[in-house]
């Protein structure tokens, strides 16, 4: 590994120290953080108020080299003089720039110098601080500036830059910022890319993250709610076939996860599939008002949308129903505006004759109305549940299931009054989708959206056709079509571990394509955690979906809850956590005293998972499946089955939560925190891992000399760590219990075949 030379540069009161460690790669850098200077008077790091009021990181982006200023700003919170050290973790790829330090206007600027005991510097501060959330970022070159004393309420500003060379990720470049586990001032970072050449790339995502996309080219990224979690940003390269990236994560012991993320193609105006678009829409009594104003207002958004190369039909229904043609027409000016006015002079009136508008909608098929290789297309908008004609939800869909022609359907159900087991059953027949707008949410935004995800098929029918391992378990089941402008997140899991091409397969104009990229499944892969979570929440919409079209099983309701309970997502099958410490031959865990004994590897199980709280009742009948709680049940699960950013299902989770406040285990509510893909629970004094079960455990002394080694070996330990004076890490053949206490000590052991036990190689 190369080290820098020693540059050395006389500057008044400020050092700069940097160290080559373990590289991290792919990494970028984390928060920095002010280490206080020993000295008389100051007891312990608590007795230090020098806080991060504000960070700013903006990073620009030109080929593929990444030029980032990291701005922080710290506060003197205390009543006296505080001086003290700042250091940052630099990620082992980064070449750094410069470090300046303001005192007011004046710019106070250092250069970079070798230190052979910078290693030795960190773990020192680690030990004397005795947090573990600074292990975390462990591994990385260490910066470090002596910071002039500052004053009671004074803030102080540094500024760092340096640059980077951003991996290539499939078809993809792919930028990381590691945050750290915590920030604990509770400052939200501020972060920011611009792409130079933004031509060069296709509309960025990010897996971790919203994003907020900007300026021209989509040239401004805006990366939303970044606090206590890594960032990773994609940045799909334009090309006049889809693209592919892959990203895997493959914790110990178990089937590895991987999220396929397919970008569309560059796809000229001639090149574009075109679309039979049949937009049906209630006009029903029950949508007078601002409902139907916002319905038709969608409605001439989904005619913006359509070009030379799409048909349309526009259907209305109450107790009869109305056409504005009885057969597609193509999408020429005339015809769109004509459709236009019809629109508008639509009226809200009488019952909800949902069969009659269905069998209109299907008429075209039975007298084989297709153009060329066109791509049929339903959208179908209803904000009742059927009063005139056939009632039975089932039967409904049955018959909108016997179609047979590959056409998409789309359903949107607007208010609570929707019964949802139709529109899902419809959506899920047709591979499509169902959204759900409550009561006070907007029709106009929500079909909007939708109009211009449908705008422009690229690759229809995909499929994975060749993998160097095993895929199972995808999310969704069957692969979307790809639609021009719009990514396509498919998450999966694998078996095995092998290197070589993923192939996948699509149709355009009755021709087949086969796009291909180069991937690497690792059967121990720490990194990317958030892929599992993400399937998780995928996993989980995808299977209450079904309990409420299928039926519930054991299977299917105990597969929701171990889901639930691991990544901590809030289901209706799932609240709490409990588990109670059984303890074996070596007696009780607390003294006569009522003192708490630690408990050793030996002496130390654990009961089954059980859960409490929410019980598991078998879904309602199909016609039952409307009003609140059937709507807030199915617009969960179509949000979960949807999210394509690990923000987003937690924000869905959360949602959830706020729903199920009035539930609470016995005893009381627990503490629970999610780091990665794990789920902790706070039981008295220890974090238990909710994959715990049967595994012995082993303890080891927080801060050790076993400690520091295990966490560099085993780096999905250094998360959990920050969380307490106890944790209880549950691996695939072994369980480690990370802990402050002299009765945890655990030297002499052979730690490499611990991390082998740990996972499960």
């Amino acid at each position: 590994m190369t080290r820098t030379s020693v540059v050395s540069r006389s500057l008044p009161g400020i050092v700069l120290v940097t160290a080559a460690l373990l590289a991290i790669p792919n990494a970028g850098a984390a928060q920095g953080w002010v280490e206080p200077t020993p000295r008389r008077g100051l007891a312990t790091v608590a007795d230090f108020h020098v806080a991060r009021v504000a960070t700013t990181i903006r990073a620009t982006v030109e080929g593929r080299v990444a030029r980032i200023e990291v701005e922080e700003q710290f506060r003197n919170n205390g009543a006296e003089t505080a001086e003290g050290t700042y250091h940052y973790p630099l990620a082992g790829e980064a070449v750094f720039q410069s470090l300046s330090l303001w005192m007011g206007v004046t710019e106070m600027r250092g250069e970079l110098m070798d230190a052979e005991r910078a290693k030795v510097i960190y773990d020192e501060i680690v030990r004397r601080r005795r947090d573990p959330a600074l292990v975390t970022l462990a591994g990385h070159q260490l910066l470090r500036a002596q910071v002039f004393p500052i004053q009671p309420g004074e803030t102080r500003k540094v500024v760092l830059r340096f640059t980077q060379i951003l991996d290539r990720q499939g078809d993809a470049l792919r930028w990381r910022y590691a945050l750290g586990p915590d920030d604990r001032s509770g400052a939200r970072p501020d972060i920011r890319v611009t792409l130079r050449d933004a031509a060069q790339f296709g509309r960025p995502f990010s897996p971790t993250h919203t994003l907020a996309i900007s300026g021209r080219d989509d040239s401004s990224v805006a990366i939303n709610g970044a606090a206590g979690s890594d960032v990773e940003l994609l940045l799909p390269l334009r090309s006049s076939a889809p693209g592919l990236s892959v990203v895997s994560h493959a914790p110990a012991g178990e089937d590895g996860y991987f999220l396929l993320y397919v970008t569309p193609p560059d796809v000229r105006e001639s090149e574009r599939i075109g679309r039979d678009l049949t937009l049906v829409v209630d006009v029903s009594g029950s949508m007078s008002g601002s409902k139907l104003e916002q319905a038709k207002a969608a409605m001439q958004q989904v005619l913006g949308t359509l070009t030379p190369r799409d048909r349309f039909r526009l259907i209305a229904f109450s107790s009869g129903v109305r056409t504005f043609r009885h057969e597609f027409v193509s999408a020429d000016p005339v015809a769109i505006e004509r459709a236009r006015t019809w629109t508008s002079a639509l009226v809200a009136e009488g019952g909800t004759n949902i069969e009659g508008a269905l069998r209109e909608a299907l008429q075209r098929d039975r007298r084989g109305d297709r153009a060329g290789d066109n791509l049929s297309m339903l959208v179908f908008l209803t904000d009742g549940v059927p009063s005139v004609g056939e009632t039975q939800p089932e039967r409904l869909a049955a018959m909108a299931s016997q179609d047979g022609s590959g056409t998409r359907v789309f359903t949107v159900g607007i208010g609570t009054d929707v019964n949802t087991y139709l529109l899902e059953r419809m959506a899920h027949d047709g591979r499509g989708a169902a959204d759900f707008v409550s009561p006070t949410g907007n029709v106009e935004e929500t079909v909007g959206n939708l109009a211009r995800k449908l705008r422009a098929p690229a690759l229809v029918d995909l499929r994975i056709v060749s993998s160097p391992v095993r895929v199972v378990s995808l999310e969704p089941v069957r692969m979307p079509d790809l639609f021009a402008g719009q990514e396509l997140v498919v998450l999966g899991r694998y078996q095995g571990e092998g290197r070589g091409s993923l192939v996948i397969e699509g149709w355009r104009d009755g021709q087949r394509v086969r796009v291909t990229t180069p991937v690497e499944f690792a059967v121990n892969d720490v990194d990317h955690e958030y892929v599992s979570t993400l399937w998780a929440a995928r996993r989980i919409g995808s299977l209450t979906r079904t309990i409420r079209l299928e039926g519930a099983t054991p299977q299917r309701i105990d597969e929701i809850k171990a889901l639930a309970l691991r990544h901590g997502i809030v289901t209706e099958y799932t609240s709490y956590l409990v588990q109670e410490p059984v303890v074996a031959a070596a007696g009780p865990a607390s003294s006569s005293n009522g003192t708490r004994r630690v408990m050793t590897d030996a002496s130390m199980q654990l009961n089954p998972v059980t859960v409490t709280g929410l019980s598991a009742p078998a879904p309602p009948s199909a016609k039952a499946q409307t009003g609140r709680v059937a709507f807030e049940a199915a617009q969960t699960s179509a949000d979960f089955a949807s999210a394509n950013t690990v923000s987003e299902a937690r924000r869905v989770s959360e949602r959830a939560q706020d729903r199920s406040r009035e539930h609470r285990a016995a005893g009381g509510a627990l503490s629970q925190k999610v780091i990665g893909s794990r789920r902790f629970e706070q039981r008295g004094l220890q974090w238990r891992d909710a994959g715990q079960g049967s595994q012995r455990v082993v303890a080891v002394e927080a801060f050790s000399a076993m400690y520091m080694a295990l966490l560099k070996a085993l780096p999905e330990l250094r998360d959990p760590a920050a969380l307490g004076d106890d944790v209880l890490v549950a691996g695939a053949r072994v369980s480690i219990r990370l802990q402050r206490s002299e009765r945890g000590t655990t030297g002499g052991r052979d730690i490499r075949q611990l991390v082998k036990d740990f996972r499960g190689a």
